[in-house]
């Protein structure tokens, strides 16, 4: 199995270290990935022109945290049937925003996809990006 070195003098099985990943709140786990995701852009960006290097910034750059929670909280309590007037029209806001940033995430997706010639399904396999899911 890999392993990650740590400093010159420790290593951890992946294994063991996603392990201890999963046991973060949602938050800061998705604060991790998107750190990991910004390093492999990174990595990757040696070889890139800046435009692809530009392109999978935005394609990778996703809500703050709080916004995402803020957001799950809000639509929690729709469900529950439990929002304030006040809170849903701060849902719709939030909602607009993140639409907002998937449509700019999206014609980042078709930009690099155009630019390498290849499919967005293609695009997306090679980048390790899932389809959401439509009853998540």
């Amino acid at each position: 199995m890999s392993k990650v070195q740590v400093t010159s003098h420790i290593e951890i099985d992946v294994d063991d270290m996603l392990k201890g990943v999963a046991q973060l709140e949602p938050n800061e786990l998705e604060q991790i990935v998107n750190k990991l995701l910004a390093l492999q852009a990174q990595q990757r960006a040696v070889s890139l022109s800046k435009t692809e290097t530009d392109l999978l910034q935005e394609i990778n750059r996703g809500l703050p945290p709080n916004v995402r929670t803020r957001y799950h909280d809000l639509s929690t309590k729709l469900h529950e049937e439990t929002i304030t007037p006040a809170e849903h029209e701060e849902l719709l806001q939030l909602t607009d925003q993140i639409e907002q940033t998937d449509g700019e995430r999206l014609r980042a997706l078709i930009a690099l996809a155009q630019l390498r010639r290849v499919s967005i399904d293609t695009l997306m396999d090679q980048l390790g990006i899932h389809r959401p899911s439509v009853h998540a």
